[in-house]
């Protein structure tokens, strides 16, 4: 008997001091994240979304701009992967950030148009968002920066760590390292999965818009932003896209711009550094998106590709270590070409945190498995739909894009194409008025602003959409084609402007 206790003690004494011992081993090894136990514990991986504000794909260093400082967010490029033929549905604030919180098109979620002041379009009341989904499931939700969505108990999140009205220079959402350190009590208050959302102001035009003859400065001030190490850029060094004249005065305000993408970037960089402080970088996916195109005419507001082609960065939960050649090079980083929209991002986050979307009614679909296997079939194509931006700006548009051709259906052509505030005083825009400039960049200022009803364009030999093949012979049957794709979205998505097939 006193054989068999002195046996048992052995055993447990042992036990203790394996057991102490390997927890002691674990976080000696782990010091470089100091909670990693929470990937083991936490099966559901927590969700960050990055949406920043008029970001184009023309201004990245992982997708190709060597001007730009953007290190940080290329930094998630290289843990995780970017996507080259990632398109917003819609070229419009609060219209765009309602998909993405939906998973339903804009013409469906009933967000038509800007959600402040006197433009007051709203989501409608039955709709069922992304936060209040995953609140459901067991996640804590938070919000900081910019909202511009309503009602508010439609787009509802647990806590709301700032206010962000439309068009406000004093929202913090023009500070993103304040953002990023506002959000840490959030992050590590608890195991509970979360889904943060990160909704810079940057780089939105600033508000007030009319500053002829100098440059809009995008939220850029003297004083500068908490935390925040300027970037300044030189008018003469930055890269004019295609689709934007290459003036002064195109040329300063895109510096400008630049700058304010720097300061993003610093945001998303203490963002990233807080999370791996709390231990849960590795069990989190993040996202880092845009709205729609930069503030620029020709872009924002518009379906053509500077519009709607954005960046999409995604970071999965564990990802794998990058190649060498990405380490030296984001360029030279793993990158997607199937085609996906922001119609698809709510269902892919639902999948991650495992969440059955069967019921939810949803447009779009999860490109999870595109992240893990490069899964190509079922994304050879987009749609978009625009209905309005400011409540004046009526000229609805319907858009089916695949990699080699896009069809867009100006609706109301017989109208003459809109213009948003920010863009009509822009310096770029106001520059060509007063000088009585007929062309913008390689187009008629004619034809920007008189549209056919169908516009059709070869992306692969004409990706700047300036030669229209809709109405030449050999393309009729191209043409009918993709008009029928438009039509049956049209009614698969119940989009009320269906019926203008019908007596138009």
């Amino acid at each position: 008997m006193v054989f068999r206790l002195k046996t048992l003690f052995v055993y447990l004494v042992t036990l203790v001091f394996v057991t102490v011992h390997g927890v002691a081993l674990s976080a000696q090894n782990g010091a470089h994240d100091t909670k990693t136990l929470h990937t083991s514990v936490n099966k559901k991986p927590n969700v960050v979304m990055i949406v920043a504000d008029d970001h184009g794909l023309d201004a990245l260093g992982a997708y190709g701009n060597s001007v730009i400082k953007t290190p940080n967010i290329d930094a998630l490029a290289k843990d995780g992967a970017r996507f080259d033929n990632a398109f917003a549905t819609v070229s419009s604030c609060s219209p765009s950030r309602s998909v993405i919180l939906t998973g339903r098109q804009n013409h469906a979620n009933g967000m038509y148009g800007l959600q402040h002041k006197q433009h007051h379009f709203s989501s409608f009341d039955q709709v069922r968002s992304l936060p209040i989904i995953l609140s459901e499931n067991g996640y804590r939700t938070a919000r900081i920066g910019k909202y511009h969505l309503g009602p508010e108990q439609v787009f509802k999140f647990d806590q709301v760590l700032s206010k962000g009205a439309a068009n406000d220079m004093q929202s913090i959402a023009r500070s993103p390292v304040e953002m990023a350190n506002k959000s840490v009590a959030f992050i590590s208050e608890s195991e509970q999965p979360f889904f943060l959302y990160f909704a810079s102001d940057d780089p939105h035009r600033a508000f007030p818009f009319d500053t002829y003859p100098n440059p809009n400065s995008f939220g850029n001030r003297s004083k500068g932003y908490p935390g925040i190490k300027e970037v300044f850029y030189k008018p003469e060094e930055v890269v004019v896209p295609e689709y934007l004249p290459d003036t002064p005065a195109a040329r300063k305000e895109i510096a400008e711009y630049y700058q304010a993408i720097s300061r993003l970037d610093q945001g998303v960089g203490q963002l990233v550094k807080q999370l791996k402080a709390q231990g849960k970088y590795q069990n989190t996916l993040i996202l880092y998106l845009s709205d729609n195109g930069i503030a620029f005419p020709g872009a924002k507001t518009n379906l053509y590709d500077a519009g709607i082609h954005l960046p999409l960065i995604v970071k999965a939960p564990g990802s794998s270590p990058s190649s060498e050649a990405c380490v030296q090079n984001s360029k030279d980083c793993k990158a997607h070409k199937q085609m996906v929209s922001w119609v698809d991002l709510t269902p892919t986050i639902l999948d991650y945190a495992k969440v059955p979307i069967a019921d939810e009614n949803m447009q779009g679909k999860s490109f999870k498995a595109v992240i893990e296997t490069d899964q190509n079939q079922g994304w050879e194509r987009v749609f978009a739909s625009h209905s309005m931006h400011e409540v004046m700006m009526y000229y609805p548009m319907r858009m089916v894009r695949n990699k080699e051709y896009k069809l867009i259906w100006n609706i109301a052509h017989g109208l003459s194409y809109p213009f948003a505030a920010d863009l009509q005083y822009s310096l770029i825009w106001q520059d060509l008025q007063r000088r009585d400039v007929k062309h913008y960049a390689n187009r008629s200022i004619k034809d920007f602003m008189r549209r056919p009803e169908f516009e059709l364009f070869d992306m692969r030999n004409d990706p700047q959409e300036l030669h229209n093949l809709a109405y030449l012979p050999e393309y009729d049957k191209l043409r009918q084609q993709l008009t029928q794709e438009i039509k049956t979205f049209q009614k698969n998505t119940n989009d009320p402007w269906v019926t203008k097939w019908l007596y138009q």
